[in-house]
């Protein structure tokens, strides 16, 4: 196998292949990136089994077919250091040898044939949606997944296929977001995407791709790129009895006023409380050995006064995530859950329970 290429062209995707590789044991052939010339392509693949990525490159010059690998950490830390310029990379000898002028480094191989096989593509369901619609769906529920939960369900996200609409959502039990789309013509039914997959998605895919499941395998694939992960083996909470059916009070407020007031008052503790008025918004730190507090004066029309205790993370991640100047929000009685909405997007909040 040799071909050669620009260094920038092949950082590009060696870097890309990075979160695939097993990183504790590079005795691992799936700590190898797997390399193959076929038919003047290049064929790039790295797995850590739980996901994976195939790339192919069209530009490369002098091929010879052939296949190999090579520790992807080790391969990316001596093309980094090169020119931007050709490099030529020849497998001989069980080694990698990757020449640049009169630069020559050389990196031992493992044998190809035991690279796993990231052949996910039979017998899949195609998923009926733009790609631009996925991402930004998937993007808006990110920060609420958990991490590390040993109910491992919880450490993805759910796509809940509905006979009208689809459901992303995800919980990591004090917050439980929701975003959704309308269902045109997919089949019902619900699987949990990894959370390492869903970061990946949004970095790999930015135009439009065909996605594709079945019961164990997500495949999200373009012109130029392959990428699949194991769906998680489990069952996701019962969210839709969390979803409060109705609501006393249910308004309007302007986003940037919401975020100006929550990080003046957060700068040194993360807890707030927020009340509300006829008249006006009242945000104040919890913390004991400080005090914060700033005001909004606003006309809410509101009859009593309520409140609401909440780490300010879950409603600046809301915030940032929201599409529109204004969000609305959405309350029973002050230390019960509240609703947090946007065009197509929201989110359920548990509160800081303060003793009255």
């Amino acid at each position: 196998m040799r071909f050669v290429i620009t260094k920038n062209v092949l950082e590009n995707v060696i870097a890309s292949m990075q979160p695939f590789l097993e990183k504790k044991d590079s005795s691992s052939i799936t700590s190898h990136i797997y390399l193959e010339i076929n038919n003047s392509k290049l064929i790039i693949k790295a797995t850590d089994y739980e996901i994976g990525l195939e790339s192919h490159i069209d530009n490369i010059t002098d091929p010879l077919d052939g296949k190999t690998t090579v520790n992807g950490s080790n391969l990316l830390g001596i093309i980094k250091r090169l020119k931007n310029e050709e490099i030529i990379l020849e497998a001989t000898n069980n080694n990698l040898v990757i020449k640049q002028n009169k630069s020559t480094f050389k990196l031992p191989t493992y044998d190809a044939n035991e690279f796993p096989s990231l052949n996910k593509s039979e017998n899949l369901k195609n998923l009926s949606m733009s790609t631009i619609n996925f991402i930004n769906s998937i993007r808006k529920i990110t920060p609420a997944i958990d991490t590390n939960n040993p109910k491992f369900e919880l450490n993805g996200a759910l796509l809940d296929i509905k006979s009208q609409k689809i459901n992303f959502v995800s919980t990591d039990t004090r917050r439980l977001a929701v975003s959704f789309l309308q269902n045109i013509n997919n089949d019902e039914t619900q699987f949990i995407i990894p959370k390492k997959a869903i970061m990946e998605i949004q970095k790999l895919f930015l135009d439009e791709a065909k996605i594709s499941y079945d019961d164990t395998n997500l495949v999200i694939s373009n012109e130029h790129t392959k990428f699949f992960t194991k769906l998680i083996n489990g069952k996701f909470p019962d969210y839709e009895r969390i979803i409060p059916t109705t609501l006393k009070y249910n308004f309007p407020l302007p986003k940037n006023m919401l975020v100006e007031s929550i990080k003046l008052v957060t700068s040194l503790f993360s807890n707030i409380k927020i009340t509300f008025n006829s008249k006006s918004i009242i945000f104040e730190s919890l913390d004991e050995d400080s005090e914060a507090k700033t005001q909004i004066d606003i006309d809410l029309n509101i009859e009593k006064e309520f409140y609401l205790a909440v780490n300010a993370k879950y409603l600046l991640d809301f915030l940032s995530m929201s599409n529109n100047e204004k969000i609305k929000i959405g309350f029973n009685e002050s230390n019960l859950p509240f609703l947090l909405e946007d065009d197509k997007f929201f989110t359920i909040v548990m509160p800081i329970v303060l003793e009255k």
